[in-house]
């Protein structure tokens, strides 16, 4: 901040989450929910874009980010991660009555943390989605809770004054759109490409981290209304999709076998060339 700017920091919540760094996630059979702890983690990286994007904020308006995950213990690595990256302050929310909740209650669990312990908010920045679910839900459903404008799918962004200007692509077109603050905006993995963490980010990350834990009893929540109990959306299966091969071996002279090849596929290459096969021999 320049000398003698009055202008009011630009207050920031991020909301991060760990994901699976593995490509066969492990699965609970009789749940339907991820057993987490099974699995190596990592920051999901359109998260990491929403907190390079909040850094790029801070840098210009003199602002201040606080970071927030939900998860269980292990999650605190990618607090440590925002803390290195650059963030000011961590909220960790654990604890086994949380577990197993669906888009809903986490997006309930959060607005209630924010409203509790980061009330005094300009602007909550999330992934646009997570690489473990894909669903795209939790980022305007905390905005529901809160009350507060969305927009997701955001490209880019700038704030001026309690105003916030964004550009999404959507239908193909390229949108610029504008929201009073406070707000809440989803940000995709395209134009944020994270910064590298420094050697003086990681020492003060891992000495003394500004991070708070909170469970159930310090949100005021009843453990039938978050976690897996009051989670409305039941997994009734789960399972791993595989994709069927048939190797076909032609063999003989090179002009018998392409004349077999086009015999046999001419309609599946006629389709990937758009040309008619038939009408060109």
């Amino acid at each position: 901040m320049r000398a003698g700017d009055t202008t009011k920091m630009l207050k920031m919540i991020v909301c991060i989450k760990q994901v699976p760094m593995v490509s066969e996630l492990p699965w609970d059979p009789k749940t339907g929910v991820l057993t987490r702890d099974a699995a190596e983690g990592m920051m999901n990286p359109a998260c990491k874009s929403a907190l390079e994007a909040a850094l790029r904020l801070k840098e210009e308006h003199n602002g201040q980010i606080t970071a927030i995950t939900m998860g269980p213990p292990m999650a605190m690595e990618v607090l440590h991660e925002a803390l290195a990256m650059g963030a000011d302050r961590c909220l960790m929310l654990s604890d086994p009555k949380m577990a197993g909740a669906d888009t809903q209650v986490t997006s309930f669990t959060l607005a209630r943390a924010i409203e509790i312990f980061c009330s005094d908010y300009d602007l909550i920045l999330c992934g646009c989605h997570t690489s473990d679910s894909e669903t795209a839900q939790v980022g305007p459903q905390i905005a529901e809770e809160l009350d507060i404008p969305s927009a997701a799918y955001v490209e880019n962004l700038s704030v001026k004054g309690k105003t916030i200007r964004i550009e999404r692509i959507a239908d193909h077109f390229l949108e610029t759109l504008e929201m009073d603050l406070p707000g809440l905006v989803t940000v995709t993995t395209g134009h944020f490409t994270p910064r590298y963490i420094p050697i003086g980010g990681l020492q003060d990350a891992f000495g003394e981290p500004n991070i708070l834990t909170v469970g159930a009893h310090d949100l005021s929540l009843d453990e039938n209304t978050i976690g897996l109990k009051g989670s409305p959306t039941k997994i009734l299966e789960v399972f791993s999709s595989t994709a069927g091969k048939k190797n076909v071996v032609l063999t003989g002279a090179p002009k018998k076998i392409v004349e077999e090849l086009f015999k046999r596929f001419d309609d599946t290459i006629g389709s990937v060339i758009r040309k008619d096969l038939k009408a060109v021999k």
